[in-house]
C-alpha cells in the first residue's frame, strides 16, 4: 500500500527538495498523507524518494500508467526537469512522453527491438509508425 511505501506523509518530497527536486508545491503537501495524494503526486513522491537517495540514474516502467491527459503531461514536465539531474531509463507506451522526454528511443514489439533511434527517426518510421502510433505503413 502507498502508505506502508511512503510513510504516513510526503515528506519525503520535502527532503528530495532540498536537492533541486522538481517537485512543485512541495512545502504545501509535506503533512499531506500519502493516501490522499492524486495518482500524479503519487508518482512524484517515489520519484522523490529514490532522489532522496542520490542516486545515479533513475530506471522507470511505466510512469504514465493510469493517468489522464493532464497528469501525463504534469508528470511529463516533471521527469524533463529530473533528467537534468541523472540520466533517466524509461519503459513506456505514452509516446507523446516518450517523445518530448527521450534522446534516443528503442521500440519494442513482443520482446524484439523494432527499431532504435532519435525522436525523429522512429517517429518517422513506419513500422513503428503502423505498430504504436496506429498509422497505416
Amino acid at each position: 500500500s502507498s502508505r506502508k511505501a511512503f510513510g504516513s506523509s510526503a515528506s519525503a518530497i520535502a527532503i528530495s527538495r532540498r536537492r533541486r527536486s522538481p517537485c512543485d508545491n512541495s512545502a504545501a503537501r509535506s503533512r499531506t498523507p500519502a493516501a490522499e495524494l492524486s495518482h500524479g503526486e503519487r508518482r512524484r513522491l517515489e520519484i522523490a524518494i529514490a532522489l532522496a537517495l542520490e542516486p545515479k540514474a533513475f530506471l522507470l516502467d511505466e510512469p504514465m500508467a493510469g493517468m489522464g491527459a493532464e497528469g501525463s503531461k504534469s508528470l511529463t514536465s516533471f521527469l524533463s526537469d529530473l533528467r537534468r539531474q541523472a540520466p533517466i531509463l524509461l519503459v513506456e507506451h505514452d509516446m507523446d512522453a516518450v517523445f518530448a522526454l527521450a534522446d534516443r528511443i528503442s521500440v519494442l514489439v513482443y520482446g524484439r527491438i523494432l527499431a532504435s533511434g532519435t525522436v525523429d527517426e522512429i517517429r518517422n518510421h513506419p513500422e513503428v509508425r503502423r505498430a504504436y502510433l496506429g498509422e497505416p505503413a
